[in-house]
Formats: structure tokens, sequence, C-alpha cells
């Protein structure tokens, strides 16, 4: 009986010295995610952010208009954006509303209110750059959309030391590239490139700061080479997930109001 214990014991410390034996994961493949879960994380972070609100600096740079302003910028996720456009001295130059159905714009300087239905055209002429309502909604949040990607491998993921890079790939060439920081989480470039590789589009974001455990970019710069031009936001304060101001204009009873 006593050999019998004897044995199972020995037999138990071979066990366990060769269990001993056997490398562990380090801990940096260990915190390595697959692409599938990446792409999970990176799109529950943007649907995190429901209202959005920051003060700073806006530049636009096109064929038709090239100019900065100082201005406030308030999302309510996922229909509704406002607008107000300072001048020196924090003078009001304008004030928008835009959903997704409809906008109204007043000019101050001149007294005028627009209104009218929401579409490419109308916001084009607010904000002189040629994005949807859901592409203003990203850029004006530093944030990028991948919801198409959810149910899609990307054609290549790349693990480098610090970063992770997707790439997807469609029918005519034309590649996807995000740029994704290993340590946070924060998306610091997106790039569209044709089959040839040259540029059509590229989202730079830098200066994170975590808002509920969201990493959100204080400055970013989208530029759009097919239609040449570009849009730079810097902010200088932000808040997330605060209650929102009320998402109205007021103007004076004498404005001249045009439909269009």
């Amino acid at each position: 009986m006593k050999n019998r214990l004897l044995l199972a014991s020995v037999l138990i410390l071979i066990v366990l010295s060769l269990e001993a034996c056997v490398p562990s994961k380090p801990e940096y493949e260990e915190r390595i995610l697959t692409s599938t879960r990446l792409i999970k994380k990176l799109e529950a972070n943007r649907r995190a952010i429901k209202t959005f609100n920051a003060v700073g600096t806006m530049d636009v740079d096109s064929k038709e208009f090239g100019g900065s302003a100082t201005f406030e910028v308030t999302l309510k996720k996922p229909d509704t954006i406002k607008v107000n456009i300072y001048g020196p001295f924090g003078i009001d130059l304008a004030e928008a509303v835009v959903t997704n159905r409809n906008f109204i714009f007043y000019d101050v300087m001149n007294n005028k209110v627009y209104k009218g239905m929401n579409s490419q055209s109308a916001l084009r002429e607010i904000f002189k750059v040629d994005f949807t309502f859901e592409e203003l909604m990203d850029a004006f949040a530093g944030s990028v959309n991948l919801t198409e990607k959810l149910r899609r491998e990307p054609d290549v993921y790349n693990v480098f030391d610090d970063t992770y890079e997707l790439i997807y790939v469609d029918n005519n060439g034309r590649k996807n590239i995000y740029v994704i920081n290993q340590a946070d989480l924060a998306i610091t470039s997106f790039k569209i490139t044709d089959r040839n590789g040259k540029n059509s589009l590229h989202g730079k974001y830098v200066r994170f700061q975590n808002y509920n455990d969201v990493p959100v970019p204080q400055e970013s710069e989208i530029i759009n080479y097919e239609m040449d031009q570009s849009i730079k936001l810097k902010y200088k304060s932000i808040d997330v997930n605060t209650e929102t101001k009320a998402f109205t204009i007021n103007y004076p009873s004498d404005a001249e109001i045009i439909e269009l």
C-alpha cells in the first residue's frame, strides 16, 4: 500500500514538473487582439459617445473657399448637429442646426435665416466641404465609422510593435487602411487609396484624451484628394456624454427667412 502511495506521489510530481517546464504565452501575445475583437472594440468605442460638445478652431481649404474660424459644435447622436461660428472678439457670425432630415442656418451679419431639407448640397453650402451628414458627425467627433466592417474579416491584418493595421480591399482594388494604437485603441490614421496606391482620402488624428475610457482626438485633419479639399479641427475643450444645450436658434423677428 505504501509503495502504491509512493508511486502515485512520484507520478504527480513528474506531471507538475512537466507543466512547469511548458513556457507560458508572453504577456505581449496575451494582450494582442484578433481582428474580429479589435473591430468590435473600435466600433463599441465610437458608439459609446452619445453626446459631444467642443470648442476650438476649424480650418477649411477647398477650391471654392479657404478660411478659419473659432467655433463650438454640439452633437447628439445619431441625428443632430449644432454649430456656432464666431469672429474676432467672440462676435457671432453664424449658427446652424442640422438634423438628418432638415436644417436651419442663421447668417447673423446679414440677418438672414435659411431653412430647408437636408441634402449634401445644403451641407456643402454650410460647411464648405463635401461630406454626408454621417461623415460630418464622425468628423466633428474625431471618430471613424466601422459598421460595415463588423461582418467582414480584413484582407490584411498587421500587428506591429505598438500599432495594429487593418487593410480592406474592394473589387476595384481600392484599399481602406486603418492604423490603431495598441495601448488605447485610438485610431490615428484612416486612408483610402486607389488600385495604384494613390491617396484618395486621408484622415489623421492626434493628441488623444480619454473620456469614459474612449480615446478622443483633440486635433484631426481630413484631406479629400479627389475633391481637393481639407478640414482641420483643433479643440481647446471637449465634453462627452454630458447634458447638451437646446438645439434651437434664436433670431430676431425682423430677420429675413428664406425657404430653400
